[in-house]
């Protein structure tokens, strides 16, 4: 089956006018696939509205009388929203359930901005949406099925590794090196990732480590004594870099959000917190078992 209007913008129908619809009539998509909207980004594009006015009306259709559901404008709404507007210029389409669903998802797909996880959630409603494949999706992409499949796999990292890729606090290609480890160790290693600004390289080396300990091990083990006028090999990986922080605290900060991890790993932890005149005194129990 085609995806209605893909790979194109679907035309408008000859007749229709800008409309005047009232905000509160007016609701967001459920198939939208942006997730994060940058509130600064909003308020940039609301001065931008207040200035110079909607020059793009946005797109709606009426779900049921009186009722519409946004199909392109999410963020125009939203400034809108900020601006106390009472109504929205708007073209409203006739469409289907399954046709709003397609566009709203298309529309994003085919503008910039969309984390890699947003694109991947975007692909699983079009394929459950329109029954593809995935090598029947890629091709009404225009991609190879292995950059959807890459995409996709995206999908099986933890919570927390998901919501630091749609938040910008760590690249797609992190995310990918974390695949490698299971969820309890996905999100110790997201935590260092943060805390230590960690390369993609760093992360990879890191992953092996607990995928591999035992070559961890041998690494760190004491250099074997070189016979007297032979100097041992250089080492190839490089020193890990640990920014150093005089902010007390950031440093609290960064325990609590270990904690959490923890916590979030399903083990049981306790921390308990001391404000003294001199000193914060913080105490984290762990079970011995």
């Amino acid at each position: 089956m085609a995806l209605p209007f893909f790979g194109r913008k679907k035309e408008l129908t000859p007749g229709l006018s800008v409309q005047e619809i009232p905000l509160t009539a007016i609701v967001p998509n459920r198939f939208q696939p942006r997730k994060v909207f940058t509130e600064a980004a909003i308020t940039e594009l609301a001065e931008t509205i207040k200035e110079h006015g909607l020059l793009q009306p946005i797109i709606l259709r009426e779900y049921a009388p009186q009722q519409y559901e946004i199909i392109a404008g999410e963020r125009r709404f939203r400034a809108m929203q900020q601006l106390q507007m009472a109504k929205a210029p708007a073209i409203v389409q006739k469409m289907s359930d399954e046709e709003s669903a397609a566009m709203a998802l298309i529309e994003n797909l085919q503008r910039e901005g969309l984390s890699a996880i947003e694109e991947a959630q975007a692909y699983t409603a079009l394929m459950e949406l329109n029954h593809l494949t995935q090598a029947q999706l890629a091709t009404q992409l225009g991609k190879s099925q292995s950059f959807v499949a890459n995409k996709l796999r995206l999908l099986k990292l933890s919570e927390p590794v998901q919501q630091a890729i749609m938040n910008s606090e760590i690249s797609e290609r992190h995310g990918r090196e974390l695949l490698r480890v299971d969820d309890y160790h996905q999100q110790l290693l997201l935590h260092e990732v943060l805390t230590d600004g960690l390369t993609v390289k760093e992360t990879q080396a890191a992953a092996e480590a607990i995928l591999h300990p035992e070559l961890a091990s041998a690494e760190a083990a004491p250099a074997t004594k070189m016979p007297k006028g032979q100097t041992p090999p250089a080492k190839s990986a490089q020193k890990r870099r640990t920014p150093r922080s005089h902010d007390t605290r950031m440093a609290i900060n960064t325990l609590k959000k270990s904690v959490h991890l923890i916590k979030d790993a399903g083990m049981h932890v306790k921390m308990t917190e001391e404000d003294s005149a001199d000193a914060y005194r913080i105490v984290i129990e762990l079970p011995k078992k």
